[in-house]
């Protein structure tokens, strides 16, 4: 998802910023995916949190900035084609705060078969502009 293509409307609403947020980390193996738009979706401070477990160990929350997010997976999209697409989703609501529950899977090419699922817990916050995400954490079917 290009800047091009990218404007305030596309944060103005829960499904446009959600939208936004999957397309920016989509696409084949080699292509370079919009960071800017990407940093543009996180309110100051937010986090990125995926529950991982190693080799039999107890799972655990590893807590990343988007930047940290970012190291982390630009050498697995250099060689992997990946995709994250939004299967359902439900939504809290009170005032300025939402809370996403939203199931995806991962698929290696957009009409692919998934090769995992999960769940992003995702916390956002409206200032009367747009939504802004101020966390997500995430559990995949690997670290169940």
């Amino acid at each position: 998802m290009s800047n091009e293509t990218m404007n305030q409307t596309d944060f103005s609403t829960l499904d446009g910023i959600l939208r936004v947020s999957y397309g920016s980390i989509s696409g084949p193996a080699r292509q370079s995916r919009d960071w800017s738009t990407f940093r543009s979706l996180f309110a100051p401070g937010a986090r990125l949190m995926p529950v991982v477990s190693f080799g039999g160990e107890p799972a655990r929350v590893r807590v990343l900035s988007p930047d940290d997010y970012i190291q982390r997976v630009e050498p697995i999209f250099a060689v992997e084609d990946f995709w994250e697409q939004e299967t359902s989703r439900e939504v809290a609501q009170f005032g300025r705060v939402a809370h996403v529950l939203s199931q995806y899977q991962s698929v290696r090419s957009p009409e692919g078969e998934p090769f995992e699922t999960g769940t992003n817990s995702i916390q956002l916050f409206w200032d009367d502009a747009r939504w802004w995400i101020v966390s997500i954490m995430w559990n995949t079917s690997r670290s169940e």
